[in-house]
């Protein structure tokens, strides 16, 4: 854990005073910054397995935090490891990092690293898609042509980005007509400059900032608030707010799908003049007019019911128009094509339409081709979009691989457990944790308060026990 240490050591002694560190020591408890094993919940399944000689051949798809995480835990725990990892990108990016990059905070170079450079030894890298999946055949086609076959399979492909299925927009158009996305690593540079700019011309007029969020499930579903959040507490800062109309547009109809978090997040919107506009989605932009089309969908007192004694309520829609100064876009997300049409993935009900693999909520293991795991966003379970939860699905998907390689039954549960530093403004985050339970929590303090010390950890923290923990197999 030395290298974690000193890592830790430097970010943390660079950016905060040695109070403030005492401070944090103090929160943790004596020892945990050198335990980073156990910092959070549920930890406990971050236990080391003796090294075993096993000789089938591992391939992983997907070279994010869940792929190399995985690769790493095998690596450490089998003599000689045969495993290859596909994936076509040959740069990682420090995702969590993103929202950061666009509030000002970061800059791209300090998220955008070699993936070779974190990738073990052990693992070969083909730098290819795969196209196709063939469990039946335990195979899988790369972007050229080539079979590759496999004994075990993980997959840990994300979920793509889909810009386009917004009638008017593409990526490439990302930084055009006032259109940023911070899930675009590209954009999230211009994406701070236009807090810039739009500093500037609120100076001399009114302006109005959308941001939205889609009907589809989404990788860490709490950015859309966080750069919200990041956009309006900077306007407070440059002494602008007044001049700048904030609007969030969701297609779902709710801050937060649990207590206190929901109630915490109501609060905060209307503390800071934040207008709500619950059950509207974005499938339409006008660029050049700047203007943005959604689809509201809202209830209506129908007919009278004579044997329930109360009215029908009928479910409408109807397209609203808003025009825009800013408007940040988080797009609609599913699984990729070669998942999504494959038998790998639900074959009926809604996570089907997303192209979601099915594995068992708690193992991870896949329901029908037991040799088959997956982590990461493109598993269909009720929670696990988030980074916080790849770090406790991966331990799990390595100890039962490698217990089913060996023939034994054991297994270690992931619990759903998802955390999500939702950004409050620039110092201040409340660290949501949840799991299929309901709310959980890490440290003894209240969950549903905002702190500045969950800021210090998710700014000069949390990258390092990423970089030098999480994907090196340690925790």
């Amino acid at each position: 854990m030395k290298e974690l240490d000193d890592a830790l050591t430097k970010e943390l002694v660079s950016a905060i005073s040695r109070r403030d560190m005492l401070k944090l020591s103090a929160l943790l408890g004596a020892g945990a910054l050198l335990d980073a094993p156990k910092l959070f919940a549920g930890d406990d399944n971050n236990t080391t397995l003796p090294k075993v000689a096993l000789g089938e051949k591992i391939v992983i798809v997907g070279g994010g935090d869940a792929g190399i995480s995985i690769s790493a835990r095998l690596c450490n725990a089998i003599e000689n490891p045969n495993i290859t990892l596909i994936d076509p990108n040959p740069t990682h990016y420090y995702q969590p990092g993103q929202t950061l990059i666009g509030g000002g905070v970061w800059k791209l170079s300090d998220i955008a690293y070699a993936l070779k450079e974190h990738l073990p030894r052990e693992v070969q890298l083909i730098e290819s898609s795969a196209t196709a999946f063939d469990p039946d055949h335990n195979a899988l086609t790369l972007a050229n042509g080539e079979k590759i076959t496999y004994d075990y399979l993980v997959v840990a492909t994300g979920l793509e980005y889909h810009y386009e299925a917004i009638k008017g927009i593409t990526r490439t158009m990302l930084g055009t007509f006032g259109m940023h996305s911070i899930y675009a690593p590209e954009d999230t540079e211009r994406t701070f400059v236009m807090f810039e700019n739009i500093a500037k011309i609120s100076h001399s007029k009114k302006v109005r900032a959308i941001f939205t969020h889609p009907d589809t499930p989404i990788k860490c579903g709490g950015a859309p608030k966080k750069i919200m959040m990041l956009f309006e507490h900077y306007m407070r800062l440059e002494g602008k707010r007044e001049n700048v109309e904030v609007i969030f547009a969701a297609a779902g109809g709710s801050h937060f799908g649990l207590e206190p978090y929901n109630g915490v997040l109501a609060k905060a919107f209307k503390d800071r003049s934040i207008v709500e506009k619950f059950n509207h989605n974005l499938v339409g932009v006008d660029a050049p007019n700047q203007t943005a089309t959604f689809m509201h969908t809202y209830q209506e007192q129908g007919e009278w019911d004579a044997d329930l004694e109360e009215y029908d309520m009928v479910t409408r829609t109807k397209e609203v128009s808003i025009s825009y100064d800013f408007l940040h876009i988080t797009p609609p997300m599913w699984a990729n094509d070669a998942v999504k049409s494959s038998q790998l993935a639900w074959q009926k009900g809604g996570n089907a339409a997303m192209g979601f693999i099915e594995v068992d909520d708690v193992t991870l293991q896949h329901k029908r081709f037991p040799n088959v795991f997956a982590a990461g966003d493109v598993i269909g379970t009720k929670y696990g979009k988030t980074g916080g939860s790849v770090r406790k699905q991966a331990p799990v998907v390595a100890y039962n691989l490698l217990h089913v390689m060996q023939g034994k039954l054991e297994r270690q549960a992931y619990d759903g457990y998802t955390v999500c530093p939702l950004i409050m403004g620039y110092g201040s985050i409340l660290l949501a944790e949840f799991n299929y339970a309901g709310v959980t929590a890490s440290f003894p303090l209240d969950p549903a308060k905002e702190r500045w010390i969950w800021w210090l950890l998710k700014v000069y923290m949390l990258k390092p026990i990423y970089f030098y923990g999480m994907l090196k197999g340690r925790m």
